[in-house]
């Protein structure tokens, strides 16, 4: 006796032993050949990517039962996953058993999400011939990554696309097509690469026919990509960005730090970048562990603003924000109440905007929020679940901002620069970004703090998913991390300047001031719409003919 995928008893026949580990082996290095080519993997491990679903297609075409292929795709993810997202757990001596136990739960869940492109896969079989519906696979791939997107429960880290980010000359068409629209080229290339394979002894048309056209999606987005990085002619408008990076151990700094020496050494730092040249300034993510501007701190609130104004600059930070309701006002449903002081409040892991002798002008609370880390899923449809689920650092019941806010800093008096600012995670959503940018920004900041998964893979791969999110808008990202990689990005994709990883630093350059928006920003959801909708069509269609055959009609 021996047990088959997940445990179901039978008789195993010797041949069929043999067949079974040789197709465990393919799905492993499926696996493995998608992982490697992420990053920090360097180039051209990314090439891997065109063939590493190869593997998985020839044991999932060979399949006949949903069950079967499903089981082939989860084993084929959960390696994918293991090598991309192990660091999610954190595994540093202070870090909270909570954040350990999600690290670990994301490794073995996030793989069931690869099922349905799988499951539409089968579906569209029992409408369209095997080779027509493995051929759509490339169209509910992308349905996955998108839906993914739009949940509580989101976390679309590994979009393929987003893996491509090194591949600097390939990525160019992302102004047009998104990174989904990379997803979409590197799964049809990997079908058209596997249907060359399995014809080449049958077929030598089929053979030239299929891999002349995954030579074609590889060389088209590169001739366009030379043609980009040769010709692109960036803005002269430029601003000089001074960056802090004060490398501050994030669960010390939530555990009752010092405020006073906190603020003191970001000033300190914040003035060797002035003396640098910096004409605006950027902290990172929740820079003081504390509702600064909520009442409690005038003292170092009043330190800050009388810094900034005495050398006239703008600071844009991540800070903790607070916003109290007296009862004379509309009550948000979503506000949270004091029942020792009673008031009414929202909480948001935010991004102030700091002018001169004005303090406070514009704030933005977070919308996209880490699932359980930072807001537990569907805690408002189950309010119970904010008490059951709650990690040590104190920082999982955030409110979700509301609007997509663009601040706007004048520098030297007269130009007045619009910013997106971001908050960590925010800037692996494609389509929420766009969002931004089509309010007519000039650039993109990411305030973040990636230091809770030390120096990991986590931290490089976020680095590199905001390439994306510049070639995508042709705007310039600046990254402020409390612990590293903070870094200057310009609109063509390329790293302009960036830290090294837990070091206390600033770093200073000019950023470029892109106007303008591309194809992808105004017209984002061209591909993962209507792949959503055939999607569902094919969904649709399948379940009417079993219904048709259940009820026979």
């Amino acid at each position: 006796m021996s047990f088959l995928f997940f445990g179901k008893k039978k008789s195993l026949s010797s041949d069929f032993k043999k067949k079974r580990n040789q197709e465990r082996l393919m799905l492993v290095l499926s696996g493995i050949l998608m992982g490697v080519s992420f990053p920090p993997f360097p180039f051209p491990f990314q090439l891997l990517m065109f063939t590493g679903l190869i593997p998985l297609f020839i044991v999932i075409e060979k399949r006949e039962k949903l069950i079967d292929i499903n089981r082939a795709v989860y084993l084929f993810g959960f390696v994918f996953s293991l090598i991309t997202l192990y660091w999610v757990g954190s595994w540093q001596k202070e870090s909270d058993p909570f954040l350990m136990i999600s690290g670990v739960l994301l490794v073995f869940v996030n793989p069931v999400f690869f099922m349905i492109p799988s499951t539409l896969l089968y579906f569209s079989r029992n409408i369209f011939n095997r080779s027509v519906s493995l051929c759509l696979l490339p169209f509910f791939w992308i349905t996955y990554e998108y839906l993914y997107m739009l949940t509580d429960l989101s976390f679309p880290w590994l979009i393929l696309g987003g893996g491509l980010s090194k591949f600097i000359n390939y990525i160019q068409i992302a102004d047009i097509i998104g990174t989904l629209g990379l997803s979409l080229l590197v799964v049809l290339i990997n079908v058209l690469l596997y249907k060359a394979l399995i014809s080449y002894k049958v077929s030598g048309r089929k053979l030239l026919w299929n891999g002349g056209a995954a030579l074609l999606l590889i060389l088209i987005p590169l001739i366009y990509g030379n043609l980009i990085l040769s010709g692109y002619k960036l803005s002269q408008r430029t601003v000089t960005a001074g960056i802090i990076q004060p490398n501050i151990n994030p669960w010390d700094k939530w555990t009752g730090g010092n405020l006073d020496d906190l603020a003191e050494l970001n000033l300190e730092l914040s003035q060797q970048a002035i003396n640098e040249g910096a004409e605006i300034l950027f902290w990172p993510e929740t820079a003081l562990p504390v509702y600064l501007f909520g009442g409690a701190f005038p003292s170092t609130a009043n330190r800050i603003v009388n810094f900034i104004t005495e050398r006239n600059i703008f600071l844009l930070t991540g800070m903790p924000h607070v916003r109290f309701y007296d009862k004379s006002e509309v009550i948000p449903g979503d506000a949270k109440y004091s029942e020792k002081s009673e008031y009414y409040y929202q909480t948001y892991n935010a991004v102030l905007l700091i002018a001169p002798a004005q303090g406070v002008v514009q704030h933005y609370g977070k919308m996209k929020l880490v699932p359980f880390g930072e807001r537990v899923p569907f805690a408002d449809e189950l309010p119970f679940l904010k008490d059951l689920i709650k990690w040590g650092v104190g920082i999982s019941g955030w409110n979700v901002g509301k609007d997509t806010t663009i601040f706007k800093a004048v520098i030297n008096n007269d130009d007045t620069i619009r910013i997106n600012g971001l908050v960590c995670y925010e800037s692996i959503y494609p389509y929420f970004i766009s969002g931004f940018t089509r309010k007519n920004t000039d650039l993109i900041a990411i305030v973040t703090n990636d230091s809770w998964y030390g120096n990991s893979s986590g931290p490089y791969q976020h680095k590199e998913f905001a390439v994306l999110r510049a070639v995508e808008n042709r705007k310039s990202v600046i990254r402020c991390a409390n612990g590293g990689i903070s870094t200057i990005i310009d609109p063509l994709g390329r790293t302009v300047k960036e830290t090294e990883m837990f070091t206390r630093t600033v770093l200073t350059g000019k950023v470029v001031l892109q106007e303008g928006k591309t194809f992808f920003t105004e017209n984002s959801l061209l591909l993962p719409l209507p792949a959503s909708a055939f999607s569902l069509f094919v969904a649709g269609i399948f379940f009417f003919k079993k219904l048709k055959v259940l009820l026979k009609i």
